[in-house]
This record gives C-alpha cells, structure tokens and sequence, in this order.
C-alpha cells in the first residue's frame, strides 16, 4: 500500500463520481469496495447538492458527488496536482483544449478546474489547499492507476507533454492492445515490487475501432485495486451496477470491468500472487 502526504505537479492525485443519486452510488460502493463516507459537505463551487469524501480506516481514498446540472459525462474524474490551475487552464486552451469549468476557490481544500484535452477526454486541475489528493493508493479497494483512451496517441503525447512534462512510452500489453505508459521524469512513486518504473504516473491506450458498435469517444478511466474480482462482479447487479467484462486475467492481474448503477464505467484488478 501506500500512504501519500503530497503529489508534486503533474502527478494524478485523486478521482471522483458526480451522480444524479447519491444514495445509490453510496450503497454501491460501499457494497464492492466496504468504503464508508465522511460528509456530507457542500459541492466544490457551490452549486445545489451535497459532496461525500469515501474513506479507508479513516483515510481519503475517493470523492462523490451530486451531479451539477445536464450535459457532464456519467464517469470518474481524474484530477492531476499542479501549482496553478489558472496557469495550467490557461496552457491547456492555448495547447488546442477547452476549460470547461474555470479555476474555482473550494476553501480551505483547494482550487479546482476542469479541461478537456483537443480530443474531448476530460480531466480536473487540483490546486492542493489543505487537501493534497488521495490518502491511500495502490492497495484493495483503493484508487491505483487512471488511462487515458484515444484515436490519436501522438496528439495526445503533444497535449500532455505541453501541459504536465509527460512523456510517453510504448508497453508491450499483448497483441489485442496498444498500450503506453505516462511518465514524469525526476518522479517517484508506486511501489518498489511494480513491474513499471517508478515515474509512472497514468496509461494510455489507443481506441479499437474495429468491433461491432461504434468506438467510444476519447475518455479517461480509472481502475481500482481489490481484494476479490470474482467477488465484485458477483456483488455487483445485485448492488444496482452491471459486469461489462467478467473477471480474467491480465498479467499480474484478474480483472473484471464493471459499471455503477449510473453506468459510470471503471475497472477493479485483483493482484495475482503466485503460491
């Protein structure tokens, strides 16, 4: 596991659900992840509803929401620590994106903005205040790694290098998916056994456009790390969400995609460890 005090900029620091129901996405997480919710507390910026912090033994893992009004992807958010949001908003718009939510105080946590990339995948700005990010990553039921898919992989190399100092890195993830890895350099996190380098901060995966439906726009997702897949997708429609793909096993990993009773999508990888 790992406790965190502090994500330098650039680094993905925290994800968060708005939902149109918020006592059903409470009782689904809390049935696949056993989290319990501090709050509640008034939405970042004011608007009308409440916002709930998720917690592991006392620790902040996730955020939930009241969806502010029509229009707002049904997904996780991922937000990325950087030093200015105003700053950050302002390269992402010159770099080609769009600011869809303007820098915003939320006193005494922070100041947030939302932006998305010249592909339309939306990411948050985190401007820590008193709240860094994410107390607890990278152990069951906690938030471990957000991805990033696209059509144009160079495009989005270009848009992420400009704004964070990212830089990506082909991985060899099988024959059935391209896959590249975000890193930071001069960045150390994750956990010494990983069988990535330590600067890696995010994925990125190139869209499959060659199935039977239409291929999801570009979009950001996140995955959590559990105790039991098999479990999860077992709990899961009885919980009010639904299994996307069941449980398999993927590297080091089993690992089952899941949706919430929103259809918010996000995957839940259970760490295979041998004898």
């Amino acid at each position: 596991m790992s406790r965190k005090d502090e994500y330098p900029q650039g680094v993905p620091c925290f994800v968060e659900r708005l939902t149109g129901d918020l006592e059903a996405a409470r009782r689904f997480y809390a049935g696949i992840f056993g989290w319990e919710f501090a709050g509640p507390g008034p939405m970042p910026g004011d608007p009308p509803g409440e916002y709930f912090v998720a917690r592991l033994r006392d620790l902040d893992v996730a955020g939930i929401g009241s969806q502010p009004g029509g229009g707002a992807p049904v997904a996780w958010n991922t937000q990325v620590s950087v030093d200015s949001a105003d700053d950050i908003a302002a390269s992402a718009r010159a770099a080609g994106g769009t600011v869809l939510v303007e820098p915003i105080d939320v006193a005494p946590a922070g100041r947030l903005a939302v932006i998305a990339d010249p592909a339309g995948a939306v990411i948050s700005l985190w401007q820590p205040g008193v709240r860094q990010g994410a107390a607890l990553v990278n152990e069951p039921s906690a938030w471990a790694m957000s991805m990033l898919s696209v059509d144009d992989p160079a495009a989005a190399e270009t848009f992420y290098g400009e704004l964070f100092g990212w830089r990506a890195e082909s991985f060899d993830a099988g024959p059935d998916m391209e896959v590249w890895l975000w890193r930071l350099p001069g960045y150390v996190g994750g956990e010494p056994e990983q069988p990535v380098p330590r600067d890696v901060v995010a994925t990125m995966a190139k869209i499959d456009g060659t199935g039977d439906g239409p291929a999801p726009p570009p979009n950001w997702s996140v995955d959590f790390w559990i105790a039991d897949a098999d479990a999860a997708a077992e709990a899961a429609p009885g919980l009010g969400g639904a299994v996307l793909a069941p449980p398999q096993e993927a590297g080091m990993f089993r690992r089952a995609v899941l949706a919430d009773p929103d259809g918010a999508v996000f995957s839940a990888s259970q760490l295979l460890v041998a004898g």
